[in-house]
This record gives C-alpha cells, structure tokens and sequence, in this order.
C-alpha cells in the first residue's frame, strides 16, 4: 500500500518545474511582443520566421504547463485516494501523475532543442557578418 508521503514527494518537484514553465512562457511572450514591434517598423522578412519559430516553441509550452498541471492533480488525486482508502484509485492517479511529469519534461527537452537551435542559427548569422 502506497503511503501519503509517496505522493507528496512530488509536490515540490511540480510547483517548482510549473514555476519555470510559467517563466519561459512570459520570456517568450516577451520576445514576441518585441519582435511584433520591430516587424511594424521595419517589415523585415526574417522576423516572420522568427515569430513562427516562436509560435511553436509557446505552444509546446503550453503543452509542458498542461501535462505540468495535470501530474498536480492526478497527485492530489492519489493522496484522495490514500486518504479514503481507496489504494488502487491511489495507485493509478499517481501513476498517471508520474507519465504526464515524464511528458512534460520530455516537451521541455525538446523545447529547449529548439530554442537552441535558434540561437545556434542566429550566432551562425553574426559570425558571418564579421567575418
């Protein structure tokens, strides 16, 4: 039988990767706002690409914040089923909360990914220009 701690583990663990989620959100939407602006003055082409690049990397976000949420509950769903005792409700709440931690981290890895390659692209860009 599963003990209320056991869920509880993972308390600490969400809050904190929802924090970073919600971080990366708002320096994206930030990033977006500023390029809209430059895109309205300037008209240049590339900020297209970049705004369409960013537009995947904020919904994959999104996606990591969900699956983020949703492991949140299913472990406030297991520590329920403890507390009632009702261990196989438990078992299969926390279990599913463990699979969506585990997406969510994995859509991280990939967000990250890109956002890399982004950079890489646009490091590629500046070294040619000076040299």
């Amino acid at each position: 039988m599963m003990e209320l701690a056991t869920p509880g583990f993972l308390f600490p663990a969400l809050c904190m990767l929802l924090i970073a989620y919600t971080n990366r959100f708002l320096a994206l939407a930030g990033i977006i706002r500023n390029l809209c602006k430059d895109y309205q003055s300037t008209r240049d082409r590339k900020i297209i690409l970049q705004i369409s690049s960013l537009r995947r990397r904020l919904r994959l976000t999104q996606y990591m914040q969900l699956c983020g949420m949703a492991a949140l509950l299913g472990c406030v769903l297991a520590l329920l089923g403890i507390l009632m005792q009702w261990s196989h409700y438990a078992y299969y709440s926390f279990s599913a909360s463990i699979s969506l931690m585990l997406v969510s981290l994995l859509l991280s890895l990939y967000e990250l990914k890109l956002s890399s390659d982004a950079l890489n692209i646009l490091l590629a860009g500046l070294l040619e220009q000076r040299g």
